[in-house]
């Protein structure tokens, strides 16, 4: 998989342009679809990663960009299950993200990208 760029609002893989928050389970790339969390976002301040979403957990790493000044909160509960699963949860702003998933040479390894905020 091919980073080719990263701005705030938007990101290009493989030649595609993205302009929402992506997940990427083993080698696909789909919309993240957030609904499911915005149930919390009136005590966040924010929409976070919850449970209540689709999580790509079929992995050994997860990393998850934060966007662009890292404000994306990841719930405790995801934490968690993270480590009840075994998998490896990395949060960063996302231009970090996309830069180690650039360097990433395992294929275990899935991600979500917020790409605002």
């Amino acid at each position: 998989m091919r980073f080719d760029r990263y701005e705030f609002g938007s990101i290009r893989i493989d030649g595609s342009e993205y302009c929402k928050d992506v997940v990427i389970d083993r080698g696909k790339i789909v919309r993240r679809k957030k609904g499911a969390s915005k149930k919390y976002r009136a005590s966040l301040g924010h929409t976070p990663l919850s449970l209540d979403e689709r999580i790509p957990w079929r992995c050994k790493r997860l990393i998850v960009g934060t966007g662009a000044q890292g404000a994306l909160p990841i719930m405790p509960a995801v934490h968690r299950e993270a480590a009840r699963r075994h998998v490896e949860l990395i949060a960063l702003p996302t231009g970090e993200a996309v830069e180690l998933l650039s360097a990433e040479r395992r294929r275990r390894t899935n991600a979500i990208l917020h790409l605002t905020c």
